[in-house]
């Protein structure tokens, strides 16, 4: 388990430093904002394709191999980018990025797969290393960034890239050390990316899970636009939006943390919709709260509650998905998760409008009808005499 953590932490911090390596070496260049953005978007834009991916990893004799072949495709290609951007056309770099960003599906959600086969058969240790794997996602978003905001002052955007790319390598070599396990769907059918989603929207908790995880997403990615544009209400200056966006990410770190003394009980697809109504309650006490230290409380709370949230999005893709498909399972769901992210950052700048409670309180409508239509959609299945599917 810790060379698990490890592994996943470097992976996702190397995954999550990416856009802002390459933002930052396209603006230091002299670069317009435009080709910035676009570079950015070359290496995230490639993960909705992440499932096409993924079926590799439900056919392989050794996945581990696998996970640690895109780790080095990531780091290789991305180095190469990075090396090669001020000596070529960008088209050649946003194409190496391209690759690199295709290849990010199995830095994570593809990492996760591999944690029901390592935690250990019974419930409790599947959750408490679930609330782990969590944890490897905050700190590598946390991680990630700062490392190359650090490396980019103290040297270059590039090498702060290739400290990245250093890392990715350090991931592969870590995952050839975990555990084998033997191929999940052995003789069995292994379905195509397409007839995999079918196969989860014909499931209720996985089509549950699904719908959840990308309202959430896309709601808590408002979070960071609002934090910036709240600060003239809240009469603090601009580093303020720093400190709530910590304050965020911190309460997502206690959460996790929470999570592995304390695992998740119950039911996974009812304990999503309990978390999406609590993480609804903490974007509704920004919406209404005054004050800068209640606001960052507040930042807090929904960083914690969606620590809970998305421990319970991994408890149901590691105990509703089929054998014969558990990687794509966990990388659409993940695929659709990145992208909501994005469509939240894009759809909050565009209607914030200079108040920073118009996106949150859109947030919060969105999540509150998600979780309500979750149990609707739950009550319809038991009239209709569904079943809940195991694993």
């Amino acid at each position: 388990m810790a060379r698990y953590v490890a592994a996943a932490t470097l992976a996702r911090a190397a995954d999550g430093g990416a856009v802002v390596a390459v933002v930052l070496l396209a603006t230091g260049s002299g670069a317009p904002g435009w080709l910035a953005g676009l570079l950015g978007a070359s290496i995230t834009a490639p993960h909705l394709l992440g499932p096409f991916v993924a079926r590799s990893l439900d056919t392989a004799r050794d996945g581990r191999r696998v996970i640690a072949l895109a780790c080095v495709v990531h780091g290789a290609a991305f180095a190469a980018a990075v090396l090669l951007y001020p000596h070529t056309w960008p088209a050649v770099a946003a194409l190496l990025l391209a690759a690199s960003g295709l290849a990010g599906p199995l830095l994570t959600g593809g990492i996760s797969s591999r944690l029901p086969a390592i935690a250990g058969p019974d419930r409790a240790s599947q959750r408490r290393a679930q609330g782990w794997d969590v944890a490897t996602y905050g700190l590598g978003g946390t991680i990630g960034p700062a490392i190359v905001a650090a490396a980019s002052a103290w040297a270059s955007p590039t090498v702060a890239a290739l400290i990245l790319t250093a890392a990715t390598f350090a991931a592969a070599a870590l995952v050839g050390l975990l555990p084998y396990a033997p191929p999940p769907a052995a003789g069995l059918d292994v379905p195509r990316p397409g007839r995999t989603l079918g196969l989860m929207l014909a499931s209720g908790p996985l089509r549950r899970t699904l719908y959840m995880t990308v309202t959430v997403a896309l709601s808590v990615a408002v979070l960071p636009i609002a934090a910036v544009v709240s600060t003239d209400r809240l009469g603090s200056g601009p580093a303020a939006a720093g400190i709530l966006v910590a304050a965020y990410g911190l309460g997502n770190l206690a959460g996790s943390a929470g999570l592995m003394v304390r695992p998740l009980r119950g039911d996974a697809d009812r304990l999503m919709t309990g978390f999406a109504f609590a993480v609804a309650a903490a974007l509704g006490c920004l919406v209404v709260v005054d004050g800068f230290a209640f606001t960052a409380v507040a930042y807090a709370a929904a960083g914690i509650l969606n620590a809970g949230f998305f421990a319970a999005t991994l408890a149901a893709r590691s105990e509703y998905a089929p054998r014969q498909a558990r990687a794509q399972v966990f990388v659409w769901v993940g695929a659709l998760k990145i992208t909501a992210g994005s469509a939240g950052t894009v759809l909050a700048g565009a209607v914030a409008l200079g108040s920073d409670r118009v996106p949150v309180a859109l947030a919060l409508g969105l999540t509150t009808a998600c979780a309500a239509a979750s149990i609707l959609d739950r009550r319809k299945a038991r009239r209709h005499g569904h079943s809940t599917p195991g694993p």
